[in-house]
């Protein structure tokens, strides 16, 4: 997911998997922005536009340097040989 921060502004590419018409770039300043874990895939994400956006934890920490709210919950293995 292409993401970019310039000036507290973060500008997020959403419908980037619609190939025919290309990914639409929306900014958004960073105060605006939280970041969410979804446990079930043990993934750091934004909501804009009503879109679930996956984020990397390099994304979602540098998020918070530029003013994101940060709302992840750090998860835990709860059974041998998991992947976290």
């Amino acid at each position: 997911m292409p993401l970019r921060i310039e000036n507290q502004l973060c500008y997020f590419v959403l419908n980037d998997n619609d190939q025919e018409h290309g990914g639409q770039e929306h900014s958004v300043p960073a105060t605006r922005v939280h970041i969410l874990t979804d446990t079930e895939k043990s993934m750091s994400y934004v909501e804009l536009a009503a879109e679930r956006i996956y984020i990397t934890e390099a994304e979602a920490d540098a998020l918070t340097v530029a003013g994101a709210h940060d709302g992840r919950q750090h998860v835990k293995a709860d059974v041998p040989d998991s992947l976290i």
